[in-house]
């Protein structure tokens, strides 16, 4: 494994023990997005380099495996022509050439494993990123449900638990009213139940005094 991936291990272990703690994961997780596209885009200049070098270095292998085939037929021609010290100089230069092919397929090998390696991690990068970047939805979405609910709470509390309130307050104060007016009407009515007791109780003594007058008269005559 290379350091790379070793870096990118840790930060991800990092998150998810900072998430745990975190009041604000949809803000923790955008830093997380923001550090990883710029890790993609770093890994990915780095890559464009090492595709640019890894095609020179094929340019150099195929260069020195064509300068020594041409000095190997450059050998043969000169040993038919019987120019020994000829094909000597030519063989000299394809081994130089040989040498160099080997140096550069070396190289060669190298770097393409390389390149291949940081293919797979930037590949890994993006993988990491379309994973974190769709856990980052859908707890955007968690926040906004939850921010949205928190709203709705505040509202039920600001008006919800007032309404019975109002309408006790309302209902007490027309009770009131009520037991009022009905306290009214029981004194209007004892009033016009005690005028009408005091009615009888004038005629009844009116009654009285007539007789008792019509009495004395009587009496009076007869004497």
């Amino acid at each position: 494994m290379s350091v790379f991936r070793r870096m990118r291990d840790i930060t991800v272990a990092n998150l998810n023990e900072r998430l745990e703690q975190s009041q604000d994961p949809v803000k923790l997780i955008d830093q997380f997005l923001h550090s990883t596209r710029e890790e993609i885009a770093e890994a990915e200049r780095l890559y464009q380099q090492y595709a640019a070098h890894t095609k020179q270095l094929q340019q150099q292998v195929n260069q020195a495996a064509a300068m020594r085939n041409k000095r190997e037929e450059q050998a043969l021609l000169a040993l038919k022509a019987g120019e020994d010290h000829l094909a000597k100089l030519a063989l000299q230069e394809k081994i130089i050439h040989e040498e160099k092919l080997e140096q550069y397929n070396g190289l060669l090998e190298q770097s393409r494993e390389s390149l291949m390696e940081l293919e797979n991690q930037l590949n890994e990068l993006k993988m990491e990123y379309q994973t974190v970047y769709s856990k980052r939805q859908y707890y955007a979405a968690r926040m906004e449900t939850l921010r949205l609910q928190q709203r709705l709470n505040q509202r039920n509390t600001a008006y919800g638990s007032d309404v019975p309130k109002m309408f006790g307050r309302l209902e007490d104060k027309m009770t009131d009213w009520e037991l009022e007016a009905k306290s009214l009407r029981d004194l209007r009515r004892m009033g016009q139940e005690y005028i009408v007791q005091a009615g009888e109780t004038v005629a009844s003594v009116l009654e009285r005094e007539m007789a008792r007058l019509k009495e004395k008269l009587n009496n009076d005559g007869k004497e």
